[in-house]
């Protein structure tokens, strides 16, 4: 099992990262917004500590993961199951926003919280590129519950994969994330697999993150 714990300067987020995840393409939000989005970012960066954990496994797991991701799995030599987020501190800071009732801040905690678990899970596969690197490997796309139809519920037989170590991240009942912040799934390692773009078009799951964050034709 590697466990790492991360700060906000280590996640290079980027301000243009926070207004795309806001819904601001190609233009930027007003100045109000502008300097909201500053302020929520000021009070978070010092204290903020993100997370991941990922465990390296011979043996491809008894999931339902659909067509789509077990052709992009297929050829590994080994499987990287993983956990990412943004931490309970930064739950506990949007649940004080909501109490607030501070609904600018709100939307835009959202935003930047999805983009520091993304940010966590792209550190996740640098370090573990890193570590695959001399046995000549690559690695695939990383693939969670709930996209290109992995159903969310088969997050009940991920996470006891790792025997309770995950990164202080639990499932409800209801097979959601807590912190909500947070990105888990499965990644294929070897010789012969390979990232690639996203491939929005074999995929026909609307709400997907990938598929709102492509560019507009």
């Amino acid at each position: 099992m590697t466990e790492k714990t991360l700060t906000y300067e280590d996640l290079q987020i980027s301000l243009a990262d926070v207004y795309e995840q806001m819904g601001y393409r190609d233009a930027e939000p007003d100045k109000a917004t502008q300097r909201e989005t500053l302020g929520v970012i000021g009070e978070v960066q010092g204290w903020l500590r993100p997370r991941f954990c990922y465990q390296v496994v011979r043996l491809q797991p008894d999931f339902d993961m659909g067509r789509i991701i077990l052709r992009q799995l297929h050829g590994a030599d080994a499987y990287v199951l993983f956990i990412c987020t943004s931490g309970m501190e930064f739950e506990a800071y949007q649940q004080r926003l909501k109490d607030a009732g501070d609904m600018v801040r709100i939307f835009i905690a959202d935003a930047l919280g999805s983009v520091i678990a993304e940010k966590t899970a792209d550190r996740m596969e640098e370090h573990l590129q890193e570590s695959i690197d001399k046995l000549g490997w690559q690695h695939t796309n990383r693939f969670s519950p709930g996209y290109c139809g992995w159903h969310v519920s088969q997050q009940q037989l991920l996470f006891p994969l790792f025997n309770g170590n995950t990164c202080g991240v639990r499932l409800t009942d209801s097979s959601l994330m807590v912190p909500i912040k947070s990105v888990s799934g499965i990644i294929g390692v070897g010789e012969k697999v390979r990232r690639l773009d996203y491939t929005c078009g074999l995929c026909d799951f609307q709400q997907c993150y990938k598929r709102k964050l492509k560019p507009a034709k």
